[in-house]
């Protein structure tokens, strides 16, 4: 048990591209929150790592347990690292998979690793770098899985949200496999509409899993995105199901429905 004073304040570190902090959680033993800049990044529960605390890591999590039958390993591909939320959930979830973490801050990522070790037999090897760089770099049709959850404080930054990008990400996938990203977005999901139509430009099916609310534009929140490959690869009515039981519902938009809501959205072009 720490001190009160740690209780109470957490533990801080300055990482490479902001000031950190690791919160104990007073509700749940065990519960760990990441704060990069005094903005939640992460959630880690080192008791039970298939505790998924922040809505958008169930969304993912559901994902994960959608992309093959279960406890079949996995290789995955983790685009930012956190506090390594998801990549500790697929371990417990799915021994013996191959994850590589790729994750810009070195000092954040010592940190988080001092405070709450990952497991060592979890065989989760990072890569420090920036995330477009090291996937232009990266073997092609290596991971089943590839997940981006790369942000800049509370943005996704440009650099991860283009077709250039989308395109690199669907190289290194499996012809199976599925791309997972969160997006964070606001009223009229301007955002989610544009990237809806950029992941089109590289991948045969996607949909979006989002809560009514911010569908209707009355809040800020998450919208999880997965992206296949092959047409008819994700598992939508699965997806919808377990979206449909969760403590906070949500929705699985595709198809035609994706259609109209990306209706007149450009996909992102940064490149000349």
């Amino acid at each position: 048990m720490g001190s009160w004073r740690e209780i109470i304040d957490g533990i801080a570190e300055n990482g490479d591209f902001g000031a950190a902090r690791l919160m104990r959680d007073p509700r749940r033993k065990g519960g760990w929150t990441l704060l990069v800049e005094e903005v939640q990044q992460s959630y880690v529960d080192m008791r039970d790592p298939t505790h998924l605390s922040f809505e958008y890591t169930r969304r993912i999590g559901s994902i994960v347990d959608a992309a093959a039958p279960a406890g079949r390993p996995l290789r995955v591909l983790h685009l930012g690292g956190g506090a390594f939320t998801m990549p500790r959930y697929v371990a417990a979830t799915r021994p013996g998979s191959v994850q590589v973490v790729v994750e810009r801050d070195r000092r954040l990522a010592a940190f988080v690793q001092r405070v709450l070790p990952l497991p060592p037999e979890a065989g989760i090897e990072i890569v420090f770098g920036d995330a477009r760089e090291t996937v232009a770099e990266l073997d092609p049709a290596a991971y089943d899985l590839v997940i981006g959850d790369v942000y800049d404080a509370a943005q996704m930054p440009e650099s991860v949200s283009d077709v250039t990008f989308a395109a690199s990400v669907a190289r290194l996938l499996d012809p199976d496999g599925i791309y997972a990203v969160n997006v964070a977005d606001l009223a009229p999901l301007a955002f989610s509409r544009s990237q809806a139509a950029t992941l089109r430009t590289a991948f045969a099916d996607v949909c979006l899993i989002v809560r009514p609310d911010l569908l209707r534009g009355r809040r800020f929140g998450n919208v999880v995105f997965a992206a296949a490959a092959r047409a008819g690869r994700l598992p939508v009515a699965r997806l919808a199901a377990v979206a449909g039981r969760d403590v906070q519902p949500a929705r699985v938009v595709s198809g035609a429905g994706l259609d109209l809501l990306a209706d007149g959205a450009e996909p992102v072009r940064l490149d000349p």
